[in-house]
């Protein structure tokens, strides 16, 4: 099992009164509060751990948000490429340009395959749907999000892949005369695809097409949900039996030398739950057009019709909406991110009991991507929790090898 280790660069530097009486930290709270020499100290320093994690064997996550206290990394090709430049050993994923908001699929791909190069190969790829906070700040249409993401994957792997010069492309949402990129990738065809999804529909999509497919603070049943369905669907299309290399989890982690610090590192980590989730109406409920029809009447639901028998609701199906999700994770502790697996935390020995048991829950997985830093952790205690993690955890994780199950 490979680990990936990921900081959101959030801000959490706003007074909280402020927090309190904004109806939504993401999207509309004003930038004034945002003070550029407090971000610039946090890019150094969370630079400098993902540096860190180059020195220490961990691999590197950068993600990508926008217009929230939650991230400073709306640039994400950008801090890539600085990764690319800067580090040396570790795998760099992008996870990623969020494509369904950016006009222009050619364009990420020329990023990646620019970042591709820089880093001798160590990048790989990977697929985010946008978030409802994230169309209006992106002047982005929510109908047809679902079917643009899928277009704008296939365009960019088309463009990365592509070497015997120029071609068209005359798609629904794209149209593009004269595509040839310069330079090509380093690795051939194309660094390897990730998408990170926790419904079925396109959970299905993502096993059809063979990306890494990674789940996002889901929990084992619905992470299993997931992986059943990408499974699944590989089979009725008749396509072979992947492994759990195809499979990774994201969840909050801390290592400390005794349960009482590795605790508190966890507490800290939920800062990104139980603040920066917060968001309003017109951004959290689930938008027109971002899922497939057929889900509609669960996902505008509130409660099970009368009558409704258990396997009627929404968590049964597995069709839980963003905002519906959000507002659960919002209420979390300590105990309950643990019990529910979006948070493995205490000394490196109970961390990795943690993982292992939830990595049998789900079937197995070949990638852990651990948020190991957020809301008011310090720099020494990040840095302490990736050398932990690193020398203690990591090693063992990695003997645990793909397997194919069933």
């Amino acid at each position: 099992m490979e680990t990936w280790w990921q900081c959101e660069i959030p801000y959490p530097f706003v007074p909280q009164h402020v927090l309190d009486a904004a109806d939504s930290v993401r999207a509309s709270l004003p930038n004034h509060w945002c003070d550029p020499k407090i971000a610039a100290d946090l890019y150094d320093e969370v630079l400098d751990e993902f540096l860190l994690c180059d020195d220490e064997g961990l691999n590197v996550l950068a993600i990508e948000h926008h217009a929230g206290i939650n991230s400073l990394m709306g640039a994400n090709p950008m801090f890539v490429g600085i990764l690319a430049r800067q580090t040396r050993k570790a795998r760099i994923l992008s996870l990623g340009t969020l494509v369904s908001l950016r006009p222009d699929p050619v364009r990420i791909a020329e990023e990646y395959a620019t970042a591709d190069v820089m880093s001798r190969g160590r990048l790989e790829i990977g697929f985010v749907k946008s978030g409802g906070t994230e169309m209006p700040s992106n002047h982005t249409n929510p109908v047809g999000n679902l079917e643009r993401y899928w277009e704008a994957i296939d365009l960019i792997r088309k463009t990365l892949s592509h070497h015997d010069g120029p071609f068209s492309w005359e798609g629904r949402y794209f149209t593009h005369r004269h595509v040839n990129i310069w330079p090509r990738p380093w690795q051939q065809p194309h660094p390897r695809l990730w998408s990170a999804t926790g419904d079925p529909y396109t959970a299905a999509e993502v096993g059809r097409r063979g990306m890494v497919h990674v789940l996002v603070l889901r929990g084992p049943d619905g992470t299993k949900r997931a992986y059943e369905a990408h499974r699944r669907a590989r089979a009725e299309a008749g396509l072979p039996k992947v492994s759990t290399d195809n499979f990774a989890y994201a969840a909050f982690v801390y290592a400390g030398e005794t349960e009482e610090e590795g605790r508190a590192g966890g507490e800290k980590l939920l800062w990104f739950l139980n603040t920066s989730l917060k968001s309003a109406p017109q951004h959290s409920k689930f938008l027109p057009g971002t899922a497939p029809a057929e889900f509609a009447p669960q996902i505008y639901r509130s409660a099970p019709p009368p009558g409704a028998t258990p396997d009627m609701t929404n968590a049964e199906k597995g069709v839980v909406p963003a905002s519906q999700n959000a507002r659960r994770l919002m209420s979390l502790g300590v105990d309950d991110a643990m019990a529910q697996g979006i948070l493995f935390c205490g000394t490196p020995d109970s961390v990795y009991r943690q993982i292992m048991d939830f990595y049998d829950k789900v079937g197995g997985f070949g990638h852990l991507a651990m948020i190991g830093r957020s809301g008011f952790m310090t720099h020494e205690q990040s840095v302490k929790g990736i050398k932990m993690f690193s020398r203690e955890v990591a090693p063992r994780l990695r003997e645990v090898k793909p397997i194919i199950p069933g």
